[in-house]
């Protein structure tokens, strides 16, 4: 993170993974996306008051992740997502790259806008490929939350690297990431960075949102209804909420997020692994 970023976090307290996880792993959840410029991030992470906490491990609060998302030729699950169809799904691997640690994950929609997401431990190796194991996972997970299967081959259609900070809350047991450094890259195309901004999501265990304690006006949009949008500080007045895989990708990379004329020309490759690791 950014030095004024990480300067903004110094005066919050720290949590550890168990206890993150323990109070808030939310594997079914609540989610909701916004995308903010960074100033109004500085703001934001400033005027939290000490009840909120940082995943920290070993002395460090930002960790890299790189997420792989499939799909079939026709973009099924993609098109599902767009449509707003009740049995939508979300397949992707997972890693973190400070503990070199991989996940197949699978995302589908469970009621009242709660997103339900099961996976496993995933080959590092394997982590752009589906493999016959992996099919098998995803095949029983889908039958059993939504009544099918995918209706043709699964291959990886786009890849996702940021930087993340999460953010916990313990009087409503929710959390909140903020990701920087955010690029999407297709297979064989160059990536496209999110620049001057960062994706903030927010995960609770309801709709109603997490954020009772902070005082402000709340954001608005209309990705944020049908259910009431978390309320935030002052400086999240023009935070643009955006929800859903389809909707969040579209929003996110907009003419005027894009970085046209300072393009990431090449695809860097994973760096180095160290022993860290940071919660689903």
């Amino acid at each position: 993170m950014n030095a004024v970023l990480s300067a903004a976090l110094r005066h919050l307290p720290a949590v550890g993974l168990e206890e993150l996880n323990t109070a808030a792993a939310l594997q079914t959840r609540v989610d909701r996306k916004y995308v903010i410029p960074v100033q109004q991030a500085r703001q934001l992470l400033a005027s939290l008051d000490t009840g909120v906490r940082v995943l920290e491990m070993e002395g460090l609060r930002t960790f890299e992740y790189d997420s792989v998302y499939f799909d079939t030729p026709r973009l099924d699950s993609y098109l599902l997502a767009a449509r707003g169809r009740r049995r939508r799904y979300k397949i992707r691997t997972r890693t973190y790259v400070d503990s070199a640690s991989s996940f197949l994950e699978v995302k589908t929609e469970g009621g009242r806008e709660a997103t339900v997401k099961e996976r496993i431990p995933y080959g590092l190796a394997d982590r752009s490929r589906i493999t016959a194991e992996g099919l098998t996972y995803i095949n029983d997970t889908l039958a059993a939350a939504v009544g099918a299967t995918p209706a043709g081959p699964l291959g990886p259609v786009l890849e996702t690297r940021y930087r993340r900070t999460t953010l916990f809350l313990p009087g409503s047991g929710s959390r909140a990431t903020l990701d920087e450094a955010v690029t999407w890259q297709r297979p064989g195309h160059d990536p496209w960075l999110l620049d001057g901004s960062m994706v903030l999501e927010t995960k609770s265990g309801s709709a109603a949102g997490p954020w009772t304690g902070i005082s402000g006006p709340t954001a608005s949009g209309p990705a944020a209804s049908p259910s009431s949008p978390p309320v935030w500080p002052p400086c999240a007045r023009n935070c643009q909420p955006t929800a859903g895989t389809a909707r969040w990708g579209a929003a996110s990379v907009s003419p005027r997020h894009r970085a046209p004329d300072h393009p990431v020309t090449s695809r860097k490759p994973l760096p180095r692994f160290s022993r860290l690791g940071p919660p689903p």
